[in-house]
């Protein structure tokens, strides 16, 4: 059944999640960005009208769905008192996409629940190209009822449902994504060594990497990042400066739960060093400016 749906945060994740909804049959009734130019140009070619307010976003539509960048943002998306997504918001269902503190997604289904309205959060475990295919992962926590009520329209996003997994009560989700990005940041941050090792000892680095895929050495960054690490082709699909922000959330769930993890330290210590030299806008790949001998001075490639 086709839904009037909004979508607040625009760039190229949710910007291809309004196309990929409308391609399907939905109708995208409201787009909202702080950069406003943003909203106004996908309203244009989606037909629908760039909101001036959260509430107008709200207002227009029945499900809305969230893409912010940080606690910060998503608190004020429902909280600020000049404006906000739960006015005139009972009955209304919304979907939080940002990769944000646990803690934050808790705060905001009360709220909702408060409002009247209910509340998901869908964290992606995928990027901009699955956004516009309709095949990101998904990995659901809140209210079982509401995911129920949700899920059509969340299959439409997760290559009918195949990969769509609901995870639990609310924070549950979010502590995964968590786990999967501070692995993932791990990783490539392993990846960037072994390759930055292996050209300075003056190694092949093409037998290198296909000798890493047949052993233990394997893993899914060795197919997204590793040729791009050797070409020095950092085109950003998932930037350094979000896998900071992500391995510190993990690192922030850990002193909670008084675990201590000395290898989401090194990589949070890596890319906060890019973030800081200017480089946090490349693609996590571009940590391979930090270890391959003669790359990186003052920040600069």
């Amino acid at each position: 059944m086709s839904q009037k749906i909004g979508i607040v945060g625009v760039g190229r994740m949710g910007a291809n999640m309004a196309r990929r909804l409308k391609e399907v049959g939905h109708t995208v009734t409201a787009v909202f960005d702080v950069r406003s130019q943003s909203a106004v140009d996908l309203a244009r070619e989606l037909g629908c009208e760039a909101a001036p307010t959260l509430a107008r976003v709200t207002a227009l539509a029945e499900v809305i769905i969230t893409v912010v960048t940080d606690d910060a943002a998503m608190r004020n998306i429902y909280t600020n008192k000049a404006d906000n997504l739960l006015k005139g918001a009972a009955g209304k269902t919304f979907i939080n996409c940002a990769t944000i503190t646990p803690k934050v997604h808790i705060e905001v289904e009360k709220l909702a629940k408060k409002a009247k309205a209910r509340s998901l959060e869908a964290c992606m475990a995928s990027s901009i190209n699955q956004a516009r295919q309709g095949t990101l992962y998904l990995m659901i926590g809140g209210d079982r009822a509401t995911f129920d009520r949700a899920q059509p329209l969340l299959a439409q996003l997760s290559d009918g449902g195949k990969l769509l997994r609901y995870v639990g009560k609310s924070g549950q989700a979010a502590n995964v994504k968590a786990l999967v990005n501070m692995v993932m940041n791990i990783n490539t941050a392993g990846l960037a060594e072994g390759l930055g090792l292996g050209a300075a000892l003056g190694l092949d680095l093409k037998m290198l990497m296909e000798i890493f895929s047949q052993t233990g050495a394997n893993s899914r960054v060795l197919v997204t990042d590793g040729e791009d690490m050797v070409n020095r082709d950092h085109s950003c699909f998932f930037s350094a400066a979000h896998a900071a922000k992500d391995s510190g959330i993990a690192l922030s769930v850990a002193k909670d739960q008084k675990v201590d993890l000395p290898l989401a330290k090194a990589a949070y210590q890596q890319y906060s060093k890019m973030v800081k030299a200017g480089l946090g806008e490349l693609d996590k790949s571009g940590i391979a400016e930090l270890t391959f001998k003669g790359r990186f001075r003052r920040g600069k490639k």
